[in-house]
């Protein structure tokens, strides 16, 4: 038994070190363990399911802005509809300004070191600011005015109910607070307050500046994952009715429609509206240069109250100065009008003036013809120095030089990150995702629909994400800096690369060269249809886009979204064959003759000029220098007409056809399996390029072989000639080897036989 046993435990260590070493298709693996289970509220398909429900969330808020103390003051009514089967005996509310406590994670838990040249801000981050910020709630209470028990977690506050509430009813929350507007110049973030020295006013940029509720759903319950500063915000859909007081010389550009122009616009500046509204070929100035210029020089003493509503939207977010120039103008998108608008101060002119809001309308345009129609009636773009999104507003960046010139680069940069904010209406603001878990699902997304709106803006645009070989530094870098897409916000080292600029190339790649753009554009719009208004999952963009095109993914989800591999394929080696016609008039010694004589001709001009000694003396020659061992022998000529007559028509009209049979390996080196894109250059400079699924990688994922049937000698073979696969290492991409060929490398060559076919024919 023991024997038995230990012949049984070798095999088995046996067939485990097998199955280590075996490379058959495990990149090709269907991605069950990693994808959620289908259940009645998300489908297998990647569609929402049956019993789908969402929660619902309405605001009412008043808010003031004391702008001698950068204070904001609100109070707020929230509506929370319980649309899921479970009773829920508590709410989470978001409360983001805790993020800029001093006390709060994002501060304790930042890595920092000390090296040569700290500079000023450096200093201030390792040291902590002292600022008194954060919300103060004032009181959390119901209809009849009675405190609720709450608990405030850091950026989280969990609301007690008095009894659980129960499926398909709703609960109304009051929540007074306060809190100090941070200088976002310093200490940076998402939104806050710019002061401008030279007249001494302040932009404010107002976001993530009320109690918000969290999101609860069918796959994860509560996200109520604390805010560290990166991950950002999964929130819920529903109406909002926003009461803005402010200098009564601001100008407010606001998410929603504005319900008091007549109030709160001068009569000039509501003619200009009004003309706006029906003008779609340029944009109207609403407010001018030199309007804004003259109220910055006064502040006025009196107050106006701005009122909004907004449906459908899951944020809400303002922007608010006296130094703002407005200008708008009209966008049809589906059958409706949309107005683009941009609020910018003097210091961003011309470039704001000039570009802004028709780039917002170009970004509207292109994005809808993706995605989806543009649904709400106002697209607006604020320059505030920082790039910043909420639904139908969006904080830009793009200041020229202070004599009014800019670079390309600020110009360029200028107009991505307009359309990268703008696109952000449709990803996450639209087509909800939970950025505090997936920021790729946000960032990645929208980065790829704005690499579609740069090119079709200029067809030079100097598109930065989208691109293959844009990624290929970060595909290339030390393993330890990168983590698969499919990593937690919080987790992300290299943000930009991770979140932004590989999920838009890889999509990139998938729409060109793995789907094409009729399969990948009908897939993606489908997801786009299926999940506006709802909270789509990885799972769910996964499923659908191969529902929708019948293209297997799995292989392509796994490796650039769930590994760090690259793209690494090398041509490991080219045989060249040609049939052998065992002609000896063609074949043998005259094929021999041929090669001979051009090494000859080579050894005749490297002496050229010099006289032989049997050039010298003819006598020297006899019968060797005189007979031709070339010439085929008659038992040669009677065996090859032998040959010809056993074969029939079609064997030899395919021995005449001159094909040229090109064995190619390949070696997969990087891990990331590819479609194989070859461009082959033949003898006459003509060229073909030739496309191969990546499914040829699928019995063998590390090595494949195989052979390409041309009518035309190849001189040399290009692998990814567009560069359009990511490769890190184009040098292995080539045959010959980034070399140009000698006559004798094009000349060598190999014959077979005849095929099986034609061979066992014969033998019958």
């Amino acid at each position: 038994m023991k024997v038995k046993f230990l012949i049984a435990f070798v095999l088995f260590s046996q067939v485990l070190e097998l199955a280590a070493q075996n490379n058959h298709g495990k990149k090709f693996e269907q991605l069950g363990p990693e994808l959620a289970t289908p259940n009645v509220y998300r489908t297998a398909s990647g569609a929402p399911g049956h019993l789908y429900w969402q929660q619902k969330a309405d605001y009412e808020i008043s808010a003031e802005i004391n702008d001698e103390t950068q204070v904001l003051t609100g109070s707020e009514k929230i509506t929370y509809t319980n649309n899921s089967p479970d009773p829920l005996s508590y709410l989470w509310v978001q409360l983001d300004q805790n993020h800029y406590s001093k006390e709060s994670d994002t501060y304790s838990t930042q890595t920092s070191n000390i090296g040569p040249g700290l500079t000023k801000k450096q200093v201030k981050n390792i040291i902590g600011h002292d600022y008194d910020l954060g919300y103060k709630i004032k009181f959390v209470r119901d209809n009849a005015g009675k405190d609720l028990s709450y608990t405030i977690n850091k950026t989280m506050m969990r609301v007690d109910l008095p009894s659980p509430l129960a499926s398909g009813q709703k609960v109304d929350l009051f929540i007074d607070w306060t809190f100090n507007i941070h200088d976002r110049i310093e200490l940076g973030g998402r939104g806050g307050q710019e002061f401008f020295p030279g007249d001494g006013n302040y932009i404010y940029t107002i976001a993530q500046w009320f109690p918000r509720m969290a999101v609860y759903s069918d796959n994860q319950g509560w996200q109520n994952k604390q805010f560290l500063g990166q991950g950002e915000f999964a929130l819920p859909f529903g109406e909002y009715k926003v009461k803005i007081t402010v200098p009564s010389d601001f100008m407010i550009a606001s998410t929603g429609t504005l319900q008091n122009a007549n109030e709160v616009l001068e009569k000039d500046e509501l003619e200009r509206w009004e003309k706006a509204q029906n003008t779609f070929d340029k944009p109207v100035i609403i407010r001018s240069q030199k309007e804004a210029e003259k109220l910055e020089k006064g502040k006025a003493k009196g107050k106006k109250t701005w009122i909004y509503h907004a449906e459908n939207v899951r944020d809400f977010a303002f922007g608010a100065s006296r130094k703002f120039i407005w200008d708008a103008m009209a966008v049809q998108i589906g059958g409706k009008k949309v107005m683009a608008m941009s609020y910018y101060p003097k210091e961003a002119n011309p470039l704001y003036e000039k570009y802004s809001t028709k780039v917002v309308a170009h970004t509207l345009k292109v994005y809808s013809k993706h995605t989806i129609d543009y649904p709400y009636p106002v697209a607006i773009s604020v320059e505030a120095q920082n790039g910043m999104e909420y639904p139908m507003i969006c904080f830009n960046y793009g200041r020229p030089e202070k004599d009014g010139t800019y670079s390309d680069k600020i110009k360029y940069g200028m107009i991505s990150v307009i359309i990268h904010e703008v696109g952000h209406n449709f990803f996450p603001m639209i087509i909800n995702s939970d950025e505090r878990q997936w920021t790729w699902m946000d960032e990645g997304l929208n980065s790829f629909v704005q690499f579609l709106a740069e090119q079709e803006w200029d067809r030079n645009y100097p598109s930065k994400r989208g691109p293959a070989p844009n990624i290929v530094p970060y595909m290339k870098s030390a393993q330890e800096s990168q983590e698969p897409i499919m990593t937690n916000s919080e987790q992300i080292i290299q943000f930009g690369n991770n979140a932004y600029g590989k999920p838009a190339t890889a999509l990139n790649i998938l729409r060109e060269t793995v789907m094409g753009r009729e399969l990948f554009d009908y897939a993606f719009k489908e997801y786009a249809q299926r999940w506006k208004f709802k909270h789509p999952t990885p799972e769910d963009l996964f499923r659908t886009m191969e529902d929708a095109s019948a293209v297997d993914l799995d292989w392509f989800w796994r490796g650039w979204f769930y590994t760090t591999d690259n793209v690494d394929i090398a041509i490991e080696n080219v045989k060249w064959y040609q049939f052998d016609s065992r002609n000896p008039a063609v074949e043998g010694p005259i094929a021999q003759k041929k090669f001979e004589d051009s090494v000859r001709h080579v050894s005749m001009q490297n002496n050229e000029g010099q006289e032989t000694a049997i050039e010298k003396d003819p006598t020297l020659k006899d019968f060797y220098n005189t007979n031709n061992p070339f010439e085929p022998l008659p038992s040669d000529i009677k065996a090859y007409n032998a040959y010809m007559s056993s074969l029939d028509s079609e064997e030899k009209k395919l021995l005449a056809s001159g094909k040229n049979f090109y064995e190619i390996t390949f070696n997969n080196i990087g891990g990331l399996v590819m479609p194989l894109i070859l461009e082959f250059t033949f003898v006459d400079g003509t060229k073909e390029v030739q496309r191969i699924p990546a499914e040829i990688w699928r019995k063998n994922d590390t090595t494949v072989t195989k052979v390409f049937v041309k009518d035309k000698e190849v001189t040399s073979i290009h692998l990814d000639p567009y560069r359009e696969t990511a490769d890190v290492e184009v040098d292995n991409n080539f045959w010959p080897e980034r070399k140009v060929p000698s006559r004798f490398e094009l000349y060598k060559k190999r014959t077979v036989p005849v095929p099986n076919a034609m061979q066992k024919k014969r033998n019958r």
